[in-house]
């Protein structure tokens, strides 16, 4: 959107910009250079199980196995591929989404207001700063009111400075953010050469932190790392103490150790993390830090902001009120010089250049009504910004023939703090005020002043105003916000209400569309007195919290989660960065949301539309209980597969060492695309926004779903070693009851991938779930397998010999009824949960 400037300047042309892009380039920061695909291989290098594969490869070498060897170095090769694979999908997610981060800013050019990505910023441009805006790079100040910004970035000091053209240092940064005001400047540096650039060097060093669940994951990693440690030096004691061969005793206790090492884990962390996030932003939902990913489907409670979250933020002068009228009007109706004066009024006391909706409303009626336009013939020569409680904002103006106007608007009660008023004016003004919020309109008292002095008070309401009346506006809620809010509520996610509006309309509003205890309301003056521990008590009953400012809506959020509440907030404004960064899940609108916000915030809903945040929410719960089906699938196999090589050679059997490393590897090949692509991929189940939200706790798993894949790995266990038992009772030779075992665990594993995929609704049921991905694994698995069994070659190579249809047959009824019985137990889930009407957990 572009529109006319009543500037001095028009800004640079379009071949100005070209010529200074070509000369200066893109303003872009840019450090040292990072080889991702070699600082992929070289964190693969590190990973434990390639270090075993190697160590194998080796030993098969010197041992003269040369063949073996060969298979052991293409599977190192294989699954570097595999994880590099992983690595890049993981590495392309963020890195769209960082390229859609981008903050955008408006400049000036060609006499035009345009909004373009930071990026595309070139010396000499002129860059619009207003309240809540990040300077996006270094320049002068040409333009100004009442300008202010928070330097902290470079100096350390929180508070904010003050500048103008004429300061001791008119300069602005890249990086310090707008706390006040609007300027208009001269960008003079861009990337490297502004001043943050210049000491950007120390920023190379900074590593990102990893997120809680991160460390829960790799902390169980780090300590089935140890118990492999142990498991190997045990296996290779009982094998070396057999045989007294020390390079076949280490390959079995290798074997061990690989059956061990889950690394499959970290893999599917940060594959359904990234693939999350970047899944989020094509939906139109910015997420900034991966830990928001899993915190999404923890939300209990979510504050909202009314005006443009709640409503439709497209402000309309619905009625007008001039002080001593009987009655209010609309701009349509016969206007009178009173009348006249209050629109023009409210129009000065808004910002020169309008970006609030309510500003631009004012303006467009201003423009509509008055017989001559004077905006340019006067200056603003000094603003107070939006402050006070409750809050209002003053503009004193200055005419070319040196006549001075003094003008306010702000929140009704303001005023009638300030103004001097009778009894019955008072009376009056409160009626009417209580009319229109009623009727759910947003109000704004608008008042002047006269002062002939030169220099002006620190504080505006030492101002001696005369209220002029008010001036209601009406903006509508957006239609689909009833439903969006009902959504909330089936997702057990409780609704309050934060607004710096009047309780009456806002109350007004939550009658509109159906908020839940609408009836329980509070102001932020009220709450400012409250003590810690009521408030506490109070936060989890209140809805509506109106009056609202920066330090209220602030204890707001602390007092719900001392209260145990997983928080969400929306907001737009500077003031709500605070509420914003304290919040679990701080929420800032995309279009209307300052800078501040967004900076602050962990999501930018790109649209402004909250309904997006079902959306999340339902996307965080659906990617948080596919990464427990995924790591509850990696533990169930696991058990079979350590059991299975350690049992026969713990127990003596007659076929202690059934498994060699080439059969492990190649479970791990089956189990990674399973647990990382076919989980990763599955579609949301339909009870999952009917649920409540499922508590963060200290561990990734409670003990339940925990035990229910403890036991479906011993379950798995039984039936592996009761096909090696039995064809060990049959007679049959180490090659057959190898190829039998190793059969029946591979089958196992198949059922187990389609059972696993919910532990609630039927095998039948999820076969319907729409993921392509699943059949195409199965098929590949079973393709390869049956190649293994019956092409000698390969056969041959992995100690395989080609089974009967009644051994493959047993083979394949020991494996699913191994992992079918689980089935029974879902059964009896629904079962219970049908004379409720309760739905179960999705996940254990």
């Amino acid at each position: 959107m572009q529109e006319e400037l009543p500037l001095e300047f028009s800004g640079l042309n379009e071949e100005q910009v070209l010529a200074s892009r070509l000369q200066h380039g893109k303003n872009l920061l840019q450090f040292k250079k990072e080889n991702k695909i070699l600082d992929a291989v070289k964190s693969i290098a590190k990973e434990p199980m390639i270090l075993l594969l190697l160590a194998a490869a080796v030993l098969y070498f010197v041992s003269g196995e040369t063949g073996d060897g060969v298979f052991m170095a293409a599977a190192i090769i294989l699954v570097a591929v595999i994880s590099l694979y992983q690595d890049a999908r993981s590495r392309g997610a963020l890195e769209k989404l960082k390229q859609y981060a981008k903050p955008d800013c408006t400049l000036i050019r060609d006499n035009k207001k345009i909004k373009l990505p930071s990026e595309e910023i070139v010396l000499g441009d002129y860059l619009l700063a207003e309240e809540g805006s990040s300077i996006p790079a270094d320049g002068t100040i040409v333009q100004s009111n009442d300008f202010s910004v928070n330097e902290s970035i470079l100096t350390g000091e929180a508070f904010s400075v003050p500048k103008d053209k004429d300061a001791p240092d008119p300069q602005v940064y890249l990086g310090t953010n707008v706390v006040s005001g609007l300027a208009v400047v001269k960008i003079t540096a861009i990337g490297n050469q502004t001043k943050l650039g210049k000491i950007g060097k120390s920023l190379e060093d900074i590593k990102s932190e990893k997120t809680p669940l991160e460390l829960k994951i790799n902390d169980f990693v780090k300590k089935m790392v140890i118990a492999g440690a142990i498991v190997f030096s045990i296996v290779w004691g009982i094998n070396f103490l057999k045989s007294h061969d020390l390079l076949d005793s280490l390959l079995k206790a290798l074997t061990l150790a690989m059956s061990i090492l889950p690394e499959e884990i970290p893999v599917a962390f940060t594959t359904f993390m990234a693939l999350g996030a970047w899944r989020l932003m094509k939906m139109g939902i910015v997420v900034k830090q991966m830990k928001t990913v899993e915190t999404l489907g923890s939300a209990t409670v979510i504050c909202i902001d009314k005006t443009g979250t709640i409503t439709q933020n497209q402000m309309s002068v619905s009625a007008l009120y001039v002080q001593g009228e009987s009655e209010p009007f609309t701009p349509q109706d016969a206007l009178n010089k009173e009348r006249l004066n209050l629109m023009a009024t409210a129009m000065w006391a808004s910002e020169p250049i309008p970006f609030d909706p309510m500003e631009i409303a004012l303006h467009s009626v201003y423009k509509k009504v008055a017989e001559n336009d004077l905006r340019s013939s006067y200056t603003m020569i000094h603003e107070y910004p939006l402050g006070g409680t409750p809050p209002m904002m003053t503009h004193i103006y200055k005419a070319k023939n040196g006549e001075q106007i003094i003008t306010a608007k702000g929140a009704p009660e303001a005023f009638l703090k300030i103004c001097d008023f009778t009894p019955e004016q008072k009376s009056e003004v409160t009626n009417m005020l209580d009319r229109f919020t009623k009727k759910g309109f947003r109000v704004l008292g608008v008042a002047d002043a006269v002062s002939d002095e030169k220099s002006f008070p620190e504080n505006q309401q030492d101002f001696a105003f005369r209220f002029l009346g008010l001036v209601a506006f009406y903006d509508p809620p957006k239609e689909n916000i009833a439903d969006v809010l009902q959504d909330f509520y089936k997702a057990g996610i409780d609704v309050k209400i934060i607004t710096g509006d009047s309780t009456e309309t806002t109350a007004a509003i939550a009658t509109e569309i159906g908020l839940k205890g609408r009836g329980n309301q509070i102001t932020g003056e009220e709450l400012m007195h409250m003590e810690e521990a009521t408030l506490q008590e109070k936060v989890m009953e209140l809805h509506i919290f109106s009056r609202m400012y920066p330090e209220a809506k602030l204890r707001i959020i602390n007092a719900l989660k001392a209260k145990g509440q997983l928080v969400a907030m929306t907001g737009d404004g500077v003031n709500d960065g605070p509420a914003l960064k304290a919040a679990h899940i701080g929420i800032a609108m995309g279009k209307r949301g300052t800078e501040t916000a967004r900076q602050a915030a962990s999501i930018i809903l790109v649209e402004d539309d909250l309904s997006q945040m079902v959306n999340a929410i339902a996307m965080g719960r659906k990617i948080f209980t596919n990464l427990k089906k995924a790591i509850q699938y990696i533990i169930s196999i696991h058990i079979p597969i350590i059991l299975t090589v350690f049992i026969p050679l713990a127990l003596g059997w007659i076929y202690p060492n059934i498994f060699t490393p080439l059969h492990i590897i190649f479970m791990e090949l089956v189990m990674g695309p399973t647990c990382s692509i076919i989980y990763e991929n599955e579609p949301m189940e339909k009870n999952t926004m009917l649920q409540p939200p499922k508590e963060l706790s200290n561990s990734f798993f409670v003990w339940r779903e925990l035990t229910t894949s403890i036991l479906q790995g011993l379950v798995i266990t039984a039936g592996t070693l009761f096909a090696y038992r039995y064809a060990i009772s049959m007679g049959y030779s180490e090659d057959t009851t190898r190829t039998m075992t190793f059969t029946t665990l591979i089958f196992a594993n198949i059922f187990l991938t389609l059972v696993n995929r919910s532990f609630y609704y039927s095998i039948f049921t999820t076969i319907g779930y729409k993921n392509n991905l699943v059949g195409l694994i199965i098929l590949v698995t079973l393709i390869t397998v049956g190649l293994l069994l019956y092409v000698p070659a390969f056969a041959g190579f992995f100690q395989f010999e080609a089974l009967f249809m009644d051994q493959l047959l047993f083979c394949v009824i020991t494996g699913m009824v191994s992992v079918l019985w689980y089935e029974v137990v879902k059964w009896i889930k629904r079962m219970r949960a049908q004379p409720t009407g309760a739905l179960i957990g999705s996940a254990g």
